[in-house]
Formats: structure tokens, C-alpha cells, sequence
């Protein structure tokens, strides 16, 4: 039992915004769920603001502890504030034991100024944390602005605003054993990996991921940059087990760079596919084991980054120990991919940061290499800088003024919550409170409902805009949360969705197929994920000498045979969604596969006959 004091405050009331701590050292998880739910009480009881004051007990007494225990029990609720969205404004220190003020009044304080650690004298302080709704840290009142400490001395700026127009999107793939867990890790940790899976244990998701050293799902991961370059890692203050989490680097950051952790086993290309088509990714890392040749899975990975007209930029990992001709070999082959013609890049060692600089503006044409390793630390500081001067190449902000679009990627069900959608906003801008259609159904209908909150960075905010990662929570009745499935589409007005479209279409050269009437493949359209048919093939003119190939008549060749595609064909084509109509508008970029992919394409236009009404 700790000795009290002097009687300094008035005691504790139950309800209002103040709260009384006598410390908080080395809290438990159960204990810090506790108190961050009475924080977020307190934040309510004072319309987004609450005074802690740390040393003093329930009945207004001096509890008579040190600096140091202050001081931790003072991060400890800076933590807690941090899940909150709420920032610590002010922090008042008082030291020494006061006198009874009389009557239970407050006594005359002298705050001290700069407290020293590992002093014995008795120290109490007084923190006042205001919750931050919009991200929008500049906006705090003049009297606290001096009180956030800032990078540079310069103005914080709009946190949606940094995960909208200052966010690059990279993929990460590669084949099974190159390591792109344990490179992201060590990247967003900002520590180095001890070549037993350190860094990719931090970031998996699920426990067979864990086991096994493989991940199986598309996963997203923050890394920020402040305005110097410098970027942003380490662990959590408090968990020291835990790495930082993604609304921590987004309120520091300066700009971000969202890692898109795909799956290289062979047996989740579907997946990794789906991820690549629907990540809107500005750049792609291919990832290559230097100890061993790249591998078929490294060539379908690199032809799928190219097929979407994503950049790649090659890192050679584990190069800590690689024997040199193994390394030479490696670097060989891949050279030999990228200089193919379905690749056409050139290869361009990065070895100094003037190399950095050089291929910043020239990403069209050459395939930056660079080689790493996670446990030494080589060339991870030229990996670094180049994420962070590279510049962005899908502006999403210049799209706020459309309709707004927001593609449902994944599904939740919370308690106390409801249904939960996330995904990523294509366009347009939402205020929180509207109304809005999810759909469409497998009958075509759109559900309307409404926005109840939204989530950025697992951040509540009142707005989302295009190129932000959101969720969405909607006012959905039991029955209708299980008709929400992904794919679907949330938006304001509700739609017409479409069985049949046309679209332009390229057949990969590779291993020989055989495109005709009817021909079936499973397509993949931004986040629309369906099988379909070929209804109507019309070769287009490529300037070919070789005349399009027809099959003899049949009974399906319309009077005058079947058109054939073959490899390197063009055509235009009319496909079917084979079991519900899709949300999908002209412009979108698809790419069709039956097992390997055979083809990509653009969807020019939507037969109005085969619009789906409402």
C-alpha cells in the first residue's frame, strides 16, 4: 500500500471528464483494454477532451510517488490515447508535497519546467488528451499547438490527405522462398531480421501463416517517411512485442508507402492474381532468392506485373553468404526475363544513391536491381530511399469530384458494430451519416442503407476520399448482412449492372491455347472476380499478314466459320458473366485465365440491352 499525502484535489467523481491515477506500470492486456474503454468514457463525458491526473488517489490525495513512475504511467496513457485517436495536448508537472489548500481547494502550484529522471522528490502531473475526429492535428487551438512536438519545426498535415495523395501502393511479389514477409517486416519495424523469421512472424496474420512461413492472403502494411526521408519504425512504446501500429505512422508520417503482401506459392496464384488486379499498385517488387535461379512462378509474376502496366523494380535478397557464381547466375537469368519482349525493361544495377536519382524518371524504361539482405542490412538504406523519392503514379485525389465508388474487398461482422465493409475508394468523397447502395445482389438489386462510421488506418474519421483503404460500417439488418459477398460495389445512387460486355483483348504468347465461341475463363476485373463466356469474337487489325485463322463450319460458325485466336492475337470480344451481373464501367482493365493467364484486355463498352434494373 503506497503512503498518501496531503489532501490536494477534491475526490473523484464518476462521471465527467477528469480521472484520477494513482500510476500505471506495466499494465496487463486485459488492464489496458480496461482503461482504455474508461478513456474513451472520459472522452465522451467531455466532448472529446479529458484531464488525467497521475500521482493523486480516488479521494483527492498526494500519492507520493517518484519521476519516474510518472513518467511512465504518463506513456502508458499517451498509448491509450493513441488507439482513441486522440493526441496529448499538454502535460503539467508539479513537484514536491503542497499543503492542504484549504477547504480542499487547489493549493499554489509552481509547474516544473523540466523535470529530471531518477529524481526522489514527489512528483504529480496533470495531462490533458483531446481526440482528433478528422486527422486534422493542425487544428487543435492555439494554446496547444506548442505543445505537439513536430519534425522541422513545421505545420502537421491532413492524415487523409497524407494516405490519399501522398500514399504509393507497391506490391510485393516473388516466388515462395524469397523472403518478401521478412523484407516488409524488417522494413515497417525498421529492425533487422535474425534469420529464424523475427520479422515476418511481426506481420502475418494468421496462425498457419506463422507455422508454416507462407503467407496465403493479400495483407496491406504501412511504412511512413517524415519530411526528411528518415523513415518511421520501431516498436511499440509500451507493447514492446508489438510493432507500431498503422495509425501511430500515419499521424508522423509525411508520405506512405503501402506494401501489398502477395502470396508466391504456387497453389494461391489465384490469389495473387486477384491481389495484383484489384491493389491499383503504382509499383511492383519482384523479389529473387540470389542463392537460387528465378523460377517459373518468378517469370508468371513478372509477366503479370507488366500485363497491368505496373513498373517492377527486382530486389535480390539473402545475399549475406550467396556464393558469387550463384549470384551471377541469378542476376543473369533475370536480366535475360526483363530484356525479353513481352517485358522489354532494361536492367540497371542500383549500387549508390546516385543511381537513386538517376532512374527516378526513367521507371518506363528501365528495371531498377538492387540486392539486399534483412539480416545484415545491406542495401536496405537504398531500398528506403528509393520508396521514398519514387514518385506516385496513380493520382486518385484529381477523381474526389465523380460519383463515389468504393470496391468491397473484405467483409466483417463486429459485434456491437454490425457489418463492416473495407476495400479500396476509387472515387468520389463520403461524409459519414449518408446514405448509400451496396450491391448488386445475384438479382441485380442494390441494398440502400447507411454509412454509421468510417475507418482509415484503423482511425475514425467522418470522411473518406478516393485512394484511401476504408471501412465502412452500415445499418444492415441480419438477413441482408448475408447477401454481402466480395466484389460488390458501395455508392451513393445505386447503378445498372451488366451480364455481357465488350472489351479489347490480348492473348499472351506462352504455352498454346485456343480462344473460340464459347470459350470459358475465370476473369478478373479490378475487384470482380467471375467466370465468364466468349459470346462474340471480332478479330481486330493488327496489320498482320497472316489472315485470322476460322475452323470449318460448324454448327455454332454462323454461315461462315469460327474465328480462332491463337497467341498474340487481338481481338474484340463480347463475354458473359456466367452466374450474376457485375458493377463494371468502360475503361477498367480485366485480365481472363483458365489455370495460367491467357490474356488481358480493356472493357470498352456495356451492351445497353444487357443492363440488369434495380
Amino acid at each position: 500500500m503506497s503512503p498518501k499525502g496531503a489532501k490536494i484535489l477534491p475526490a473523484e467523481k464518476e462521471n465527467g471528464n477528469v480521472e484520477y491515477k494513482r500510476h500505471i506500470l506495466s499494465p496487463t492486456h486485459e488492464r489496458a483494454v480496461k482503461l482504455t474503454t474508461q478513456m474513451s468514457y472520459r472522452l465522451d463525458e467531455g466532448d472529446g477532451e479529458c484531464i488525467y491526473e497521475v500521482g493523486v488517489e480516488d479521494d483527492g490525495s498526494h500519492s507520493m510517488l517518484v519521476l519516474d513512475n510518472v513518467l511512465a504511467s504518463v506513456d502508458c496513457i499517451e498509448a491509450f490515447a493513441g488507439t482513441l485517436n486522440a493526441v496529448l495536448v499538454s502535460k503539467k508537472f508539479v513537484q514536491g508535497t503542497e499543503a492542504d489548500g484549504g477547504g480542499g481547494g487547489l493549493p499554489t502550484e509552481a509547474p516544473t519546467l523540466s523535470p529530471s529522471p531518477g529524481s526522489k522528490i514527489t512528483t504529480r502531473c496533470q495531462v490533458v488528451i483531446r481526440r482528433v475526429e478528422t486527422h486534422l492535428i493542425a487544428s487543435l487551438p492555439d494554446e496547444h499547438k506548442d505543445s505537439i512536438k513536430v519534425e522541422d519545426d513545421d505545420a502537421p498535415r491532413d492524415i487523409g490527405e497524407t494516405l490519399s495523395a501522398r500514399n504509393t501502393r507497391v506490391a510485393v511479389v516473388g516466388n515462395v522462398d524469397a523472403g518478401k514477409s521478412t523484407l516488409i517486416g524488417s522494413l515497417t519495424t525498421g529492425s533487422l531480421d535474425d534469420g529464424r523469421g523475427k520479422c515476418r512472424t511481426s506481420i502475418m496474420k494468421h496462425r498457419h501463416e506463422i507455422e508454416s512461413g507462407r503467407t496465403s492472403t493479400c495483407a496491406t502494411h504501412l511504412m511512413g517517411f517524415r519530411r526528411d526521408g528518415s523513415a518511421i519504425g520501431g516498436r511499440d512504446r509500451v507493447r514492446a512485442h508489438r510493432r507500431r501500429s498503422e495509425d501511430e505512422v500515419a499521424r508522423e508520417a509525411d508520405r506512405v508507402v503501402t506494401f501489398m503482401d502477395l502470396a508466391g506459392h504456387e497453389r494461391y496464384l489465384k490469389t495473387t492474381i486477384h491481389g495484383v488486379s484489384s491493389g491499383f499498385a503504382d509499383y511492383a517488387l519482384i523479389l529473387v532468392n540470389s542463392r537460387h535461379p528465378p523460377t517459373h512462378m518468378t517469370q508468371h509474376h513478372l509477366n503479370l506485373c507488366c500485363s497491368f502496366g505496373i513498373p517492377p523494380i527486382v530486389i535480390f535478397t539473402k545475399v549475406d553468404g550467396c556464393p558469387e557464381h550463384a549470384m551471377n547466375t541469378s542476376r543473369q537469368e533475370v536480366c535475360k526475363m526483363l530484356r525479353a519482349p513481352d517485358v522489354g525493361r532494361r536492367p540497371f544495377s542500383v549500387r549508390t544513391d546516385a543511381d537513386v536519382d538517376t532512374v527516378m524518371d526513367k521507371m518506363h524504361q528501365l528495371a531498377p536491381i538492387i540486392e539486399t539482405s534483412a539480416v545484415t542490412g545491406e542495401g536496405l538504406d537504398l531500398l528506403r530511399r528509393m520508396l521514398f523519392n519514387i514518385p506516385k503514379r496513380r493520382r486518385h485525389e484529381t477523381k474526389a469530384n465523380r460519383p463515389f465508388e468504393l470496391l468491397v474487398e473484405d467483409i466483417f461482422n463486429v459485434p456491437g458494430v454490425g457489418a463492416v465493409v473495407s476495400g479500396f475508394v476509387n472515387a468520389g468523397e463520403l461524409e459519414v451519416g449518408g446514405h448509400v447502395h451496396v450491391g448488386p445482389l445475384d438479382d441485380g438489386s442494390f441494398i440502400k442503407t447507411l454509412a454509421k462510421s468510417a475507418h482509415i488506418a484503423r482511425t475514425n474519421t467522418s470522411t473518406v476520399v478516393a485512394g484511401q483503404n476504408a471501412c465502412l460500417a452500415l445499418a444492415l439488418a441480419k438477413d441482408q448482412r448475408k447477401k454481402l459477398r466480395r466484389g460488390m460495389v458501395v455508392m451513393r445512387e445505386a447503378p445498372a449492372p451488366t451480364r455481357t460486355f465488350d472489351a479489347e483483348i490480348c492473348v499472351l504468347k506462352g504455352e498454346g491455347t485456343t480462344i473460340r465461341r464459347s470459350y470459358q475463363a475465370f476473369v478478373h476485373i479490378l475487384n470482380v472476380r467471375q467466370s465468364a463466356f466468349a459470346r462474340h469474337i471480332e478479330m481486330l487489325n493488327t496489320g498482320s499478314i497472316l489472315p485470322p485463322t476460322r475452323s470449318g463450319g460448324g454448327k455454332d460458325c454462323e454461315g461462315e466459320g469460327t474465328v480462332v485466336l491463337r497467341p498474340g492475337a487481338r481481338a474484340r470480344v463480347r463475354f458473359e458473366f456466367a452466374k450474376r451481373p457485375e458493377y463494371i464501367r468502360p475503361g477498367m482493365r480485366m485480365l481472363f485465365r483458365d489455370g495460367r493467364v491467357r490474356g488481358v484486355g480493356i472493357i470498352t463498352g456495356i451492351p445497353e440491352v444487357a443492363a440488369v434494373g434495380c
